[in-house]
């Protein structure tokens, strides 16, 4: 990240709300987000873990859900834990550098999962469209050079919020009416005009969800219009299927976010905690689902995990009966 000017800062801490007029209610709202949580680190290794140990699961498709895994894992832990220790331990202070280096860590991760949504939707283009190029046109120093480039875009557009951020004055008050350092929630608290950063945070917004939202539905279209002029309907059925879970995925990643993004500029008669727990969810539910949708659509997926089940199933009944053998002998 770029250096940061601490000299324009009054307020070396930061108090985050967390959701507010629902403090009440954080106890019952921290379960929910726990088991959302849960379910996303446990899913997401999950998924990991099964397309480095299956070769069948070594091809680019499966290396782009792997990105995706990646991200989903940093992106759900750059902001559960503190939403967490808001909730259960009413530690709501962070400092001004860390709220930074969140705000940076969260809007990256978003852009490069959107990124690796436009990168799937661009796979399953060639998969269906170029069946005979797909092997060799998207080979894994492509797939390398890609990833890469998504990761170099997010750093590069999003760098520019945290640094003009850290360039205003923060004098009024230290208290962010949000659960995490979200880029507009805190330059709202600045003694200054934030036109600058509320027009660049649109730039981004458009720059990366816009034309990557734009790609997908390109791609779609085409794989649609090259799906409908297969002969078979068997064929057309199976390509339809292998889409199913990246549209399912893509469409509540950016439904979610579009929504999150358009309430938090222009819906001022909408209650502040409804944006803000429609901001969370659209951090917490797409992680969460994501390996779901994969695991529950994807035949392979599905496949390879009922066989790790059954393995330890079958350790655990080895091991059970071993035990009983050695309690039996001693008596």
């Amino acid at each position: 990240m770029a250096s940061i000017n601490i000299s324009s800062i009054y307020f070396r801490v930061f108090i985050l709300r967390g959701i507010p007029d629902l403090e009440p209610s954080y106890v019952w709202i921290s379960i929910p987000l726990f088991i959302m949580f849960i379910l996303a680190i446990s899913g997401n290794l999950l998924m990991l873990l099964l397309i480095k140990m299956e070769p069948r699961l070594h091809n680019p498709m499966y290396y782009f859900l792997s990105t995706l895994s990646l991200t989903d894992l940093v992106l759900s832990s750059s902001i559960s834990l503190k939403m967490l220790s808001i909730f259960w331990l009413n530690h709501k202070e962070i400092s001004f550098l860390s709220c930074l280096v969140q705000m940076f860590f969260i809007h990256c991760f978003t852009s490069l999962e959107s990124g690796v949504l436009m990168a799937m939707a661009f796979d399953r283009y060639m998969a269906i469209c170029n069946p005979l190029h797909y092997t060799s046109a998207l080979t894994n120093t492509l797939i390398v050079k890609i990833v890469v480039a998504l990761v170099i875009r997010g750093i590069v557009i999003v760098t520019p919020c945290p640094w003009m951020a850290s360039r205003l004055p923060y004098c009024r008050t230290n208290v962010i009416a949000h659960s995490y350092c979200e880029h507009m929630a805190v330059v709202k608290l600045a003694a200054a005009d934030i036109r600058v950063n509320s027009i660049y945070g649109l730039f981004v917004a458009f720059t990366i969800l816009g034309v990557d939202l734009l790609f997908i539905l390109l791609s779609y279209t085409m794989i649609f219009i090259a799906v409908f002029h297969l002969p078979s309907k068997d064929t057309r059925l199976k390509a339809f299927n292998t889409c199913t879970p990246h549209m399912c995925v893509f469409l509540s990643f950016y439904s979610m976010a579009i929504f999150s993004f358009l309430s938090h500029r222009y819906g001022k008669k909408i209650p502040p905690y409804v944006h803000i727990i429609f901001s969370d969810i659209y951090l917490l539910v797409p992680p969460m689902l994501n390996p779901l949708i994969y695991g529950i659509k994807t035949t392979l997926i599905r496949e390879e995990t009922w066989k790790i089940l059954k393995n330890i199933k079958n350790n655990c009944r080895t091991r059970w009966n071993s035990d009983e053998k050695r309690t039996c002998h001693k008596i």
